[in-house]
């Protein structure tokens, strides 16, 4: 009997970072940068593991010495970094995470994995508006044709793509754990928060 897919997992850090005002992929938490941070914890629950990032950041230094998976269409946000991970590797499941989750640890991860079976994603639900968590979710192979799909209709949303298929979402143990860094000040406080817990991310 044929067991499930296997899972591979993939750190999305092809953003622009506008609003930081710099590249939040090299933000650094106790001396290391986010993105190396993130990979690290996916490869403790995938067979592998990738960056994802922009043609022009492969030979950047915080991504180079990492396994990439390069967009392919440019200008469409996150789910053009899903698209192209599911296109390298189409017969995998693939974790999904943003590079700015300081907060994210092997706890949220595991729960994730251990979700899988009985739906397409596997996704939280936000502490904060109840909506779901599209970059740190599981999507299996069977829903790659459907991203394909609403990429081609110019629906460039994850969020609404999972509100759209109908999945159910897993409730977060730890309200803070995806909270995300979109600005110098959500990083300062970031900081300030993570001197404060004894568990590293």
């Amino acid at each position: 009997m044929n067991g499930p897919p296997p899972l591979y997992g993939v750190v999305l850090a092809g953003g622009a970072s506008r609003r930081m005002g710099r590249d939040k992929a090299t933000l650094e938490y106790r001396g290391r940068s986010q993105v190396a941070i993130a990979f690290d914890l996916l490869s403790r629950h995938c067979q592998k593991t990738f960056v994802s990032v922009r043609p022009d950041q492969t030979n950047d230094p915080a991504r180079a010495a990492l396994p990439q998976i390069v967009d392919e269409i440019a200008g469409i946000g996150p789910i053009a970094g899903i698209a192209a991970a599911q296109a390298a590797h189409p017969g995998a499941a693939w974790l999904v995470v943003a590079c700015d989750l300081p907060f994210l640890g092997d706890a949220a991860i595991a729960r994730l994995v251990a979700a899988r079976g009985a739906h397409a994603i596997v996704a939280y639900r936000s502490s904060h508006d109840g909506l779901p968590e599209p970059l740190c979710a599981i999507y299996e192979p069977s829903t790659r044709m459907a991203i394909l799909d609403a990429v081609g209709r110019d629906r460039r949303c994850p969020r609404k793509f999972i509100i759209e298929s109908g999945v159910p979402l897993l409730d977060q143990a730890d309200p803070a754990a995806l909270d995300n860094v979109n600005t110098p000040q959500d990083f300062a406080s970031a900081v300030a928060r993570l001197d404060t817990r004894s568990v590293p991310p």
